[in-house]
């Protein structure tokens, strides 16, 4: 999931507060605030991206790991030492910790989303061993309603939820027997879909629900939610279709239906331009190119790939600018919306993604990489240019939703992956 660059300190400040009082805290841009340690450079540290690590660090080497293992590359070890010294001893990770070596005290703001996504990397790199730790870690926070919050503790939401569930699927733990207080996982992400006789937003997944209650649909949070309904993680093939993709109430919808009516509001809300727009204030009708490639990956797992096609043609046409500025996480994006449609990663729209995120850390160790890929770099690689944020965003973008009241979700899709010591 992507978000915009360069938010305001306003809107940071903001975010801090509602996370100290315990609403879901939420992580920020990493370009918008210095960090207290600028980073070494990337290839130094086995870090993926240039940008400050403060907010993004875990998730974007995370999605970058996951999509190397996606297309056959073995990542450089340097980088997946890099994700396994941000482990806190209980399990758990945070968005970045500018000092590993220091343990992890009450002050140290871990999160579930940071966690669930490294739960999903070190699995398909084949780190069991410290995969068991964070998803134990993981169970003990889950809420009574059967999900997660961004912050233990926090109320849940479709985001947050999701994600755990996409950690859960991806290590072969079903999430239906992850239970609290008799509520599973599912239980607590279906609280969010609206019904279909809803007049705005028929079929699609909320955030969360309003001061007053509400569910208000996001098109983000419904790629989250079709996602999560169907128990996939950030990672997923084509599916076939199990439940049209048309809305259609029912007095206690299955899973799956709550799939297929969130694809239906997605799908009709890419059907005029072949993409999503930014939902942030300032950037009306500014495509939202993260948003869209996460929306492929929802449409094809819930329907099959031709589902996804128009949206997929406009990331090919005009996403590589996007993320050639955004960094590794854009890549990584890019990497499942192709992996999820059957279309060839290298020759994306005339870009290799492969290639360019391979350049964006530690050369891989190897695997199928393209002939223009940086291999065998253990010192660094091709930083990226001043303009790098990361392609993170999402946590951030989920945490000024807060701030102004709107929803917003972030996708998953799920692999499974043999434990290896």
């Amino acid at each position: 999931m992507n978000v915009r660059r360069r938010s305001s300190a306003a809107a940071l400040a903001a975010i801090a507060v509602i996370g100290a009082a315990a609403a879901p805290a939420v992580a920020a841009d990493p370009s918008s605030s210095p960090s207290a340690s600028a980073p070494a450079k990337s290839g130094s540290t086995g870090l993926y991206g240039t940008a400050d690590p403060q907010y993004d660090g875990v998730w974007r080497q995370s999605l970058a790991l996951l999509a190397q293992d996606t297309v056959g590359v073995v990542p450089s070890p340097k980088a997946v030492d890099w994700l396994t010294g941000q482990q806190c001893d209980s399990g758990a990770f945070a968005p970045f910790r500018a000092d590993p070596a220091k343990a992890c005290d009450a002050k140290t703001m871990v999160d579930t989303n940071s966690t669930a996504a490294a739960v999903q990397a070190l699995w398909a790199v084949g780190r069991g061993d410290v995969v068991d730790s964070a998803l134990k870690w993981l169970k003990s926070v889950q809420n009574e309603d059967g999900g997660w919050g961004y912050t233990p503790g926090g109320p849940s939401d479709a985001n947050s939820t999701s994600v755990v569930i996409g950690a859960l699927s991806a290590t072969e733990t079903d999430p239906e027997k992850v239970v609290k207080d008799g509520k599973s996982p599912y239980d607590a992400l279906l609280t969010f879909a609206l019904p279909c006789a809803e007049d705005e937003g028929a079929g699609a997944f909320a955030f969360q629900p309003d001061k007053d209650g509400k569910l208000l649909a996001n098109a983000d949070a419904t790629a989250a939610g079709v996602l999560g309904a169907l128990g996939k993680g950030l990672v997923t093939e084509a599916g076939t279709e199990s439940a049209a993709a048309t809305c259609a109430d029912a007095k206690k919808p299955t899973r799956e239906q709550a799939a297929a009516n969130g694809a239906a509001h997605l799908a009709a809300v890419v059907a005029e331009k072949g993409h999503l727009t930014s939902a942030l204030g300032g950037s009306a009708d500014q495509p939202d190119y993260g948003n869209t490639a996460d929306a492929v990956v929802a449409l094809a797992a819930q329907g099959g790939a031709d589902k996804a096609a128009k949206p997929l043609a406009w990331l090919e046409k005009n996403a590589a600018t996007w993320a050639a500025q955004s960094g590794p996480a854009a890549y990584a994006q890019l990497i499942f919306a192709a992996h999820a449609t059957g279309t060839d990663p290298r020759a994306f729209g005339g870009t290799d993604l492969v290639a360019a995120l391979n350049a964006t850390g530690p050369g891989p160790q190897g695997g199928k990489v393209s002939d223009s890929a940086t291999t065998g770099d253990e010192d660094g690689a091709k930083e990226n240019d001043e303009k790098d944020d990361s392609g993170f965003g999402v946590w951030w973008f989920v945490g000024v939703c807060l701030v102004f009241g709107i929803g917003v979700g972030f996708l998953l899709s799920g692999r499974n992956k043999k434990r290896q010591p």
